[in-house]
């Protein structure tokens, strides 16, 4: 039967029974007659109470399996033309769709799930309060462990590497060296922070970057052993040559017992003149070497970028007035503070902006612009861009090599000494460099 036409059926045949017993009670017909209408009436209006509830059960029913997540239940359709028969015929209509789409998502969580755990590059995720959700096969064999049940027990296998997983922040990345069985490992740690349904928790990854550190040392070395090369023995070679000659002549005039004429004295002095200019070259050669090998540990503190940039304007003012450049500074705040030292970073600065001051000096414009801010990812910027001719794509992959210049005159350990110090400083320096169009070098502070 049609629910609306049973419901309406019922509601007739009780408002039938109250007429004829407001009738009987009017025309006081007696108390049983009375009585007996009464109870006909509340059996009526339970039945109907019954009878409309029993399509809301069926709909209760129905959504506590879609919290409960139970699809499997069907529901009986007579093909009767009933609306009972369509409500059922949806219900199974929408809780087949839903198991399609859990069976889906199960099959993406186990593919994804295999994926994670077949990376080699080891991968934890852990909540806030540092219970791990997610430990991959990758993790577990560099930390040479089976299970991980919170993020504190890295501590017990190495207090650094526990040290900066607690402490990176989205974007963060740090090199810690561990031991391991089968070695000691340099693992590059990264961290993103998230945000899933309210709750917060962490990704760190952990890639074993030793061979490569091992290939790229190696590589440092010969290139540094090939510098080092041509510069001693562009000393060693004229001081060789002429105190060969000087020995060789000196030698001669003892043997045949000849006098020493003036000329040769003054050819013999300057001689030793040359050897001393090119010893004295050679010292400060070795001097700069040390000084790039022996950078001190940074001591922190808050500085007011403003005033750094003006102290770097007062140092080269008179560079900056000899060659006419411009200098422009921009500061994103105004009151931007940077965490660092202020005399290796200012030293830095200074390396960067003189380069600059060189790159422009045969420029029409000669513009030097020093910026600051912070970027999409909460770091702090700073950057020192130039208008001159721009750094060759050859020279621009050694410019960080010790001892390699391009200029007529310099040592070539500024680039590589500034890239020390922002190393120091858990930061990055880069260049991008168009020619005709001028560089611009950066400094990346993970703040």
């Amino acid at each position: 039967m049609d629910y609306k036409i049973g419901l309406l059926g019922r509601v007739f045949v009780l408002a039938i029974t109250l007429f004829l017993l407001a009738y009987i009670i009017a025309n006081d017909s007696g108390v049983f007659a009375i009585s007996l209408f009464i109870i006909i009436t509340f059996v009526q209006l339970i039945l109907l109470i019954r009878y409309a509830e029993s399509s809301f059960k069926k709909v209760r029913q129905f959504l506590d399996n879609i919290k409960q997540s139970n699809y499997s239940t069907v529901y009986p359709v007579k093909f009767d033309g009933t609306e009972t028969d369509d409500l059922h015929i949806e219900f199974n209509a929408i809780l087949a769709k839903l198991k399609e789409d859990q069976l889906e998502k199960e099959a993406n969580f186990h593919y994804f799930r295999t994926v994670f755990q077949h990376l080699s590059i080891g991968l934890i995720t852990f909540e806030a309060d540092g219970s791990v959700q997610i430990l991959n096969t990758a993790a577990k064999r560099m930390l040479n462990i089976d299970k991980l049940n919170h993020i504190g027990e890295i501590a017990q296998i190495n207090k650094e590497l526990h040290h900066a997983i607690e402490n990176l922040r989205t974007g963060g990345s740090e090199l810690i060296k561990i031991a391991h069985p089968d070695g000691i490992m340099q693992l590059s740690v990264y961290a993103i922070e998230l945000v899933l349904r309210d709750v917060k928790f962490k990704l760190v990854s952990l890639q074993n970057i030793q061979s490569e550190l091992e290939e790229k040392e190696m590589e440092a070395w010969q290139n540094l052993i090939r510098v080092l090369t041509h510069e001693i023995m562009n000393s060693i070679a004229p001081i060789s040559s002429l105190a060969a000659t000087i020995s060789t002549d000196i030698k001669h005039k003892i043997q045949e017992n000849e006098a020493v004429e003036k000329n040769d004295l003054e050819d013999y002095q300057m001689g030793i003149s040359t050897i001393e200019k090119r010893s004295e070259g050679l010292i400060n050669f070795v001097s700069d070497f040390r000084s790039l090998a022996h950078i001190p540990m940074p001591k922190f503190t808050a500085i007011k970028i403003r005033d750094l940039f003006d102290q770097i304007d007062i140092l080269l003012q008179n560079q900056l007035e000899t060659q006419q450049v411009v200098l422009h500074k921009e500061i994103t705040p105004e009151d931007l503070l940077l965490f660092a030292d202020c005399s290796q970073i200012e030293q830095v600065l200074i390396n960067l902006t003189q380069n600059s001051i060189h790159a422009v000096e045969d420029e029409t414009e000669k513009n030097i612009f020093l910026r600051a801010f912070i970027d999409d990812n909460g770091k702090i910027i700073i950057e020192i861009e130039d208008s001159g001719k721009g750094i060759e794509e050859e020279a621009l992959n050694n410019i960080f090599i010790p001892f390699f210049t391009t200029k007529k005159k310099g040592s070539g350990i500024g680039l590589s000494l500034s890239k020390q110090i922002m190393r120091r400083h858990k930061g990055n320096i880069q260049v991008k460099s168009t020619l005709g169009k001028g560089s611009v070098f950066k400094l990346i502070f993970n703040a």
